[in-house]
């Protein structure tokens, strides 16, 4: 039997609410299949132990998390603790020290989810965005001139390197590839006249290994708008950090919102381990009232099950998703439902079983 160590960071706010309730489905579903099981091991990192220690992290943290063959992240952020800190001390700590240099973010439209756009079928939006996630305009380099005096100058540098750009876009075409579906570039080169340019010609030149895969490049500012007026020309979807991170969110507003938006942070080589968290923050002002929508900590774990192997499990915990949708009766006040975080999570991991035990899932 596969023994699977997990380290959990439920870390701040709602975290730990939401990410309870993916380690319930992880559970069922390695209950249902007798090949795996996961091991958790819990870590009280994040804002609280800022507050007590001075630092988000044990100083030999990342020493500790690298035994682990995943990291599964609640939320980091909570009022006290300014955002550069939480971001730069933990979680981008991790991604950076671990090359989690591949952030993978789905864009699609469950059944039974929230429809905002109009003139637009559900099945148009199905979007797989890939995010350079180690370097670009979150690469940290900078300086911070004259602080304090009247002719202070801050510098903010964006680095893209050619082995960080080329990578990311191979890792874009290779998925598409294995998908058979387009690849889509997104930049802007027109006014980053460095930065981008070479973001654009580099996605030129690996094109060219993948005759196979079409493909289409958009500035960011209509990509922005195409992604309203028209979202099926968008498939799978590789840009920088900033961009990224920018447009998963406008993503997961057209897409169900943001407790439907689940992310990936990965190390394709698993020199390292990756890190698989809900993107919707850790939303201080409902903290511990038990109301926390958990799907996309739920969605985040089907993504975890993908990574180590097991597609058609993940495939079944997302259909589980829809099915709750569809149901919608047992849903969070966010969605206009009345149910709790724990009932939420108890009904997908329901439906969990009853989907194991209606169709052949193989066992890996």
């Amino acid at each position: 039997m596969k023994q699977f160590k997990i380290a959990v960071i439920a870390g701040d706010g709602i975290g730990p609410e939401v990410i309870n309730e993916g380690i319930k489905v992880l559970r069922k579903v390695a209950e249902l299949d007798s090949g795996f099981q996961f091991h958790f091991t819990y870590f009280p990192w994040g804002c609280e132990y800022y507050t007590k220690n001075g630092k988000m992290m044990d100083d030999n943290g990342l020493e500790q998390l690298k035994e682990f063959d995943a990291i599964y992240l609640g939320a980091v952020g909570f009022p006290g603790v300014p955002d550069h800190i939480s971001l730069w001390d933990l979680l981008l700590k991790i991604r950076k020290s671990y090359h989690q240099y591949v952030n993978i973010r789905p864009v699609r439209l469950l059944k039974g989810a929230y429809f905002p756009l109009v003139d637009v079928k559900r099945e148009d939006i199905d979007m797989l965005f890939i995010r350079e996630n180690s370097e670009g305009e979150y690469s940290g380099a900078g300086d911070w001139l004259f602080k304090g005096e009247n002719h202070e100058v801050v510098l903010q540098n964006s680095v893209f390197s050619r082995k960080g750009t080329e990578r990311i876009i191979r890792y874009a075409f290779e998925t598409a590839k294995k998908e058979g579906r387009s690849l889509t570039s997104i930049s802007k080169g027109n006014a980053l006249n460095y930065s981008m340019v070479f973001w654009d010609q580099v996605f030129e030149e690996v094109s060219t290994e993948y005759p196979e895969v079409k493909t289409a490049s958009y500035l960011v500012d209509a990509a922005a708008m195409l992604m309203i007026k028209d979202p099926k020309r968008f498939e799978v979807v590789v840009t920088s950090n900033l961009f990224g991170d920018i447009l998963t969110d406008l993503g997961a507003a057209i897409a169900g919102g943001i407790g439907l938006a689940a992310g990936a942070n990965i190390n394709p080589e698993r020199d390292f381990p990756s890190m698989f968290e809900p993107i919707h923050g850790s939303a201080p002002d409902i903290a511990g009232k038990g109301i926390a929508n958990p799907l996309a900590s739920i969605w985040s774990a089907s993504q975890m099950l993908d990574f180590f192997g097991y597609e058609k499990h993940g495939k079944v915990v997302l259909e589980a998703i829809e099915q709750l949708l569809l149901e919608d009766q047992v849903l969070t006040p966010d969605m206009n439902g009345a149910a709790s975080t724990s009932e939420v999570g108890d009904r997908v991991r329901d439906l969990i079983s009853s989907i194991f035990s209606s169709k052949d899932v193989i066992v890996k």
